[in-house]
């Protein structure tokens, strides 16, 4: 997202807490989407990624566990600081790991490595919008 698509979003949408409680819920969406598809279609899913199907499975299930605590999060008219951070941490994890993931332990087709790597991006991009979103709620 560019410096002025932001601005834009920002500018329609001037309560910070607002802001974040969308970037949250928009999280929780894809993060949910993320985890039906893992859960639902791991096995072909797998071998057009090049990955372990049960490691799909599982991700699938931390993934649902995960979105539906992002998306309660969402749902608070004043999300907490603490837990805001803890999420925005952990989308962090997720994205470093995910490209450790690459190097160290997964050998994925090409198409798995492009997900890996566009996912990853997402997921730094939800940890990016909700920390300046957190930051102009205080």
């Amino acid at each position: 997202m560019s410096a002025i698509q932001f601005a834009a979003l920002a500018a329609r949408s001037a309560e910070p807490p607002l802001m974040l409680r969308r970037f949250l819920a928009l999280d929780a969406l894809v993060t949910g989407a993320n985890s039906v598809a893992y859960l639902v279609a791991s096995g072909p899913l797998a071998r057009f990624l090049g990955v372990d199907s049960g490691l799909l499975f599982e991700l699938g299930l931390f993934l649902a566990v995960y979105a539906g605590a992002v998306g309660w999060l969402a749902s608070r008219q004043r999300p907490a600081v603490l837990p805001v951070r803890v999420v925005i941490e952990a989308n962090l994890a997720w994205a470093a790991v995910s490209c450790v993931a690459l190097v160290l332990w997964l050998t994925p087709s090409t198409a798995g490595t492009v997900w890996a790597v566009l996912q990853a991006a997402v997921v730094a991009g939800f940890a990016a919008l909700q920390y300046v979103s957190l930051r102009a709620g205080r």
